[in-house]
């Protein structure tokens, strides 16, 4: 089947050799990532093969624990509090949780945003953040600084990706690049405050000196980037912004390549002593591991656990 062809709930079933009610219950319980074309639920090969890279370790691990950094209390299924809390929203920190657990590391995820995710770093409430922040000249570093005063932290690499603009088949507005903005006749989608893709986009217009009242769609928002590109290949916005990948998904659409940005896992750098944290540095180093997230992911690892800079 192919790689960007949009799977219905009978079709991932058959793939998994369940029935379509195992798969309706796996998206109640937030198991597997889906969306919503009208009222259908739609899945990407790529959403199949997350739910089965972190289903692979569970035969010999328990579940990774999904935590709500908004309480301070376990509910009644977490039993042991995770020795390590993980924040971010790609699979990469699933797959990672999976092989923590397998080193005997009860090891919890919560799906925050890059900037929820340094603030509850800096506030203690998670262990480790994904970041994937652009101000314009750098990748993170200044966020991390302004979000954790006075603390020392470390940045770890996870990947790097390409961030541009998602346009419909063919470009037919013509559109390339930052500039196009300014066009009265272009249509936008945008993320909700605090997510990446709209620091970069409100970065930009503040670069250029474009108010975003005058952009057409700035306040329509969608829930995440593969939301936004379904709907610009639908023809009901003229762009939106998010990363390459999810054009590899979808019919109908073309991307347009802005920046590569890269993809960083902070730590306070006091936590690097922490045993459980030495083993999730050894595992993001080991071929294995690499293997694994490159055969599900796509991105370009390069320096794939290696510690990018202090800060």
């Amino acid at each position: 089947m192919a790689q960007n062809q949009s799977l219905s709930t009978q079709e991932v079933a058959d793939i998994l050799h369940v029935s379509k009610s195992t798969i309706y219950d796996l998206i109640r319980k937030g198991e597997i990532h889906s969306y919503k074309i009208g009222r259908k639920v739609r899945f990407t090969q790529e959403d199949v093969d997350a739910y089965i890279a972190r289903s692979r370790h569970e035969h010999s691990t328990a579940p990774v624990q999904r935590i709500d950094t908004h309480s301070t209390l376990l509910t009644p299924a977490e039993e042991k509090a995770p020795e390590m809390i993980i924040s971010g929203q790609d699979v990469v920190l699933d797959i990672l949780a999976n092989y923590l657990h397998q080193e005997d590391i009860n090891a919890g995820r919560t799906y925050l945003s890059s900037f929820e995710g340094l603030l509850a770093l800096y506030q203690g409430k998670v262990d480790a953040a994904a970041c994937h922040l652009y101000d314009g000249k750098e990748c993170n570093a200044s966020f991390v600084r302004s979000l954790m005063p006075g603390v020392s932290a470390v940045l770890v690499n996870l990947s790097y990706r390409t961030q541009g603009f998602y346009v419909r088949k063919s470009n037919p507005k013509h559109i390339t690049g930052w500039e196009d903005l300014r066009r009265a006749d272009i249509s936008i989608l945008n993320r909700r405050v605090g997510s990446s893709s709209r620091i970069l986009l409100d970065t930009q217009l503040k670069k250029l000196e474009i108010p975003s009242g005058q952009l057409k769609g700035y306040d329509k928002i969608m829930s995440s980037h593969l939301t936004m590109a379904s709907a610009v290949a639908a023809g009901d916005a003229d762009l939106a912004i998010g990363t390459e990948r999810i054009t590899h998904q979808l019919e109908g659409l073309d991307f347009i390549p802005l920046l590569e940005e890269r993809f960083d896992l902070v730590l306070q750098k006091e936590s690097l002593e922490n045993p459980a944290v030495v083993k999730m540095l050894a595992i993001l180093s080991s071929p294995v591991f690499r293997r694994e997230v490159t055969h599900f992911s796509g991105n370009d690892y390069r320096d794939l656990g290696k510690i990018i800079m202090e800060v």
